[in-house]
């Protein structure tokens, strides 16, 4: 499986806000955002005029990279989306939030998006009882989400758990805590999702 493998706090500076890569150290004063506020290279501190182009691509880039996808599936969600009724943009970062690795991260079962990615591809996670190791598998309303038998004894998995329960679960997800077990209520819709991102501009973009 393909994934990003150079440093992430430098993509947090380039799009200029905390896209939450690298879980707690994102909250703390050690986040790359919070100790160098400009972006990564020789002219990162330079003012840079945006084209609408380059507007765009931004909304793009930071969407893309906030949830940790590769492009070429990125622009499978957009066309997924353009085929179906409403709101193409809106649609888009329901099926992104839809994911299986996303997913757990939002019920709290890992402390980033990478770390969810990482625990879904060990096997770790259940939908519907039975074994799933696919990331990008996208979750539909009504589906169980539950950690395996033998991963709730896992200690370390225990520590990620425990330090993130404070963390707000969304509105269309519950989640169970003392069974270790969530379900999607329904499919997201654009005020329950807080990225703040305008999905027009990614829709222009891919519309070119």
């Amino acid at each position: 499986m393909a994934r990003y493998a150079e440093a992430v706090c430098k993509l947090c500076r380039r799009e200029g806000q905390k896209l939450f890569l690298k879980g707690e150290r994102c909250y703390g004063e050690k986040c790359g955002v919070v100790k160098k506020a400009y972006a990564p290279g020789q002219h990162g501190k330079g003012r840079k005029k945006n084209s609408e182009y380059g507007l765009q691509l931004r909304a793009k880039q930071s969407t893309r990279r906030f949830y940790g996808i590769l492009e070429n599936q990125f622009r499978k969600y957009y066309e997924l989306a353009e085929k179906k009724k409403g709101k193409s943009g809106e649609i888009l970062l329901a099926l992104i939030e839809s994911r299986f690795d996303n997913i757990i991260y939002r019920l709290g079962f890992a402390s980033s998006r990478t770390q969810a990615r990482q625990m879904v591809l060990h096997g770790h996670f259940f939908i519907n009882n039975s074994k799933v190791n696919i990331p990008s598998c996208l979750l539909k309303p009504s589906d169980i989400v539950s950690l395996s038998e033998k991963s709730k004894s896992n200690s370390n998995i225990k520590d990620i758990i425990s330090s993130n329960e404070s963390r707000p679960v969304p509105r269309w997800l519950e989640v169970d805590r003392e069974r270790l077990e969530g379900k999607m209520l329904a499919i997201p819709e654009r005020e329950d999702i807080d990225f703040e991102v305008e999905e027009t501009l990614i829709v222009e973009l891919y519309s070119k």
